[in-house]
This record gives C-alpha cells, sequence and structure tokens, in this order.
C-alpha cells in the first residue's frame, strides 16, 4: 500500500494515489503473470492481516490467500488510492501517480524471494515498526473489502473528443478523495493526419507507436535507442502551448500513438467519472 497525505507527513513525506494503463503496443505478450491482487476478500478480519505480519519471518506470510487477482487487459487500466493493497502484475505499465514513493510492503514473500520487513515499515513512524495491530489500522479498511472494487477503481478507454483522422481518449481519469490529482489521454492520429489538439493545462507527452511530428519537431517512436543518442518520443507541452493547440501529424505507416498525463485541476469539471465507459 502506499500512505496517504496524513499518514506520509509523519515522515516528512506525502502520500502517493497512482493509477495503471496497459499499452497494447507494448503489451504483445503477457509475461509471466498478467494479473494483479487488489484489496481483500469480503469478510476479512484486520485480525486475519495481524497474523499474516505476524508470520513475516516463516516464509510466505499467507496474505495473498486474502486477496483476489484481477487479470489485466491491454488498452484498459485502474485507479489506485493511497491505504489499498495492490501487487501489480507483468504486465508493461504507464502509470500516471503522485511524486511521491511512499509505501508498506505487507508480502513477505514475492516470487520465492524473501522481502525484508523494513519493506513494511520503512514509511510509518519509527516507534510503530513492531506493531503489527498499528499497521494493519493504517490500511483503508472500507475500501480493501469493497465487494464492488472493479466498479469504482477499473478505468476503461472513454471518448474525449475526435475530428478527421483521430480520436483521443481518456485513459486514466476520476478522482482521489474527491481531487482531481492527476489524469491522462491517450491520442490515435491515422496515417496521413493531423490533429490539432488543445487542453486547458501543460502535460508531459510520449509516443508508443508510429512517427510523424509535433508542432514542426520529429516525433518518432523508437524501437532501438543506441548509446548517448537522444529520442524524440517525448516532449513537455507548456499551459500555453496547450491551450494555443499542438499540431501532431502522422507521417509514417500505420497509427500514430500518443501519450499525455496532466497534474492536479486541469481538466476540472469534465473528468469523468470512474467507470464511465463501461456502466
Amino acid at each position: 500500500m502506499h500512505q496517504n497525505d496524513e499518514q506520509a507527513k509523519l515522515v516528512g513525506q506525502q502520500g502517493k494515489p497512482e493509477s495503471y494503463y496497459f499499452p497494447p503496443q507494448l503489451n504483445a505478450i503477457g509475461n509471466n503473470f498478467p494479473y494483479t491482487f487488489f484489496g481483500l476478500e469480503p469478510g476479512t478480519t484486520k485480525d486475519d492481516i495481524v497474523r499474516c505480519l505476524d508470520r513475516w519471518n516463516q516464509g510466505d506470510n499467507g496474505i495473498l490467500n486474502y486477496s483476489k487477482a484481477y487479470r489485466l487487459q491491454p488498452g484498459t487500466g485502474w485507479l489506485v488510492p493511497p491505504c489499498v493493497l495492490h501487487a501489480p502484475g507483468s504486465l508493461v505499465t504507464y502509470e500516471p501517480q503522485w511524486g511521491s514513493d511512499v509505501f508498506g510492503m505487507y508480502q513477505s514473500l514475492v516470487e520465492g524471494r524473501p522481502v525484508p520487513r523494513q519493506l513494511l515499515t520503512k514509511d510509518f513512524p519509527e516507534n510503530k515498526h513492531n506493531d503489527n495491530t498499528y499497521l494493519v489500522d493504517a490500511l483503508d479498511w472500507a475500501a480493501n473489502v469493497n465487494p464492488s472494487f472493479k466498479d469504482t477503481h477499473y478505468l476503461e478507454p472513454f471518448e474525449a473528443a475526435k475530428g478527421d483522422g483521430w480520436v483521443d481518449r481518456w485513459i486514466v481519469y476520476g478522482k482521489v478523495n474527491g481531487k482531481e490529482l492527476f489524469s491522462a489521454k491517450e491520442l490515435t492520429v491515422d496515417e496521413g493526419a493531423t490533429a490539432i489538439i488543445k487542453d486547458p493545462g501543460a502535460s508531459g507527452l510520449n509516443t508508443t507507436q508510429g512517427c510523424g511530428a509535433i508542432n514542426g519537431l520529429p516525433l518518432q517512436t523508437p524501437a532501438m535507442i543506441r548509446f548517448g543518442e537522444l529520442t524524440s518520443d517525448e516532449y513537455f507541452v507548456s499551459h500555453e502551448a496547450a491551450v494555443a493547440g499542438v499540431k501532431i501529424k502522422n507521417t509514417g505507416t500505420g497509427p500514430l500513438v500518443v501519450l499525455r498525463y496532466f497534474g492536479p485541476d486541469v481538466h476540472g469539471a469534465n473528468l469523468p467519472a470512474v467507470g464511465a465507459a463501461h456502466k
């Protein structure tokens, strides 16, 4: 889990909500485990998880026995608020998130490798490192045992805008504890087409497929990068440029696919709710 702001502040840091998107262009194969565990099975008690932490030095502490794995599907994603247990799978993941790296690792054995207990406790107050009840109380219990977890966290692409030969889709959306902290879109431009994209705020942009130009600058998804080479697959779009409109042209063969992510409060009331695309 990742601590929330209140918990992280106790150790001089910030909380960490995050999101996942699995670009189809980067996930032709699922690798060894294309599943992610989220939360806990309804009916799980806090004492169950305390006992798991009590067994930390006895091999597998068995915490996955109380969780559910969801099969990961390229072209979809998840929104993961703080204090929710999760165990990411093996797909290549585009992961817009808050700029913090606080976490607590509640699983003692991963793929046969022991996890140092320090990774469980490192971002909690030092006087609580041996208090397993405190560590379990740090979880958002209602969110973890939510029987409708998928309905409130699963993301499917949601059309934001379209034009002649292009379509722009939301891939990360929804608010965390009522706040818009980050969001992301996926732009697909057909071969030979040009899109002029306007956004109300700055973004970080990178490509996952194809080549073209962005405001006349080269845009190229690398297949191979030579040592020391500067690639042309990633740009920062300033607020001024985003508001004026960015011209993205596909000069290659096949679709040009561009991902861009945004910071807090960029889209305001226009941000769709989680589940908007699949309800």
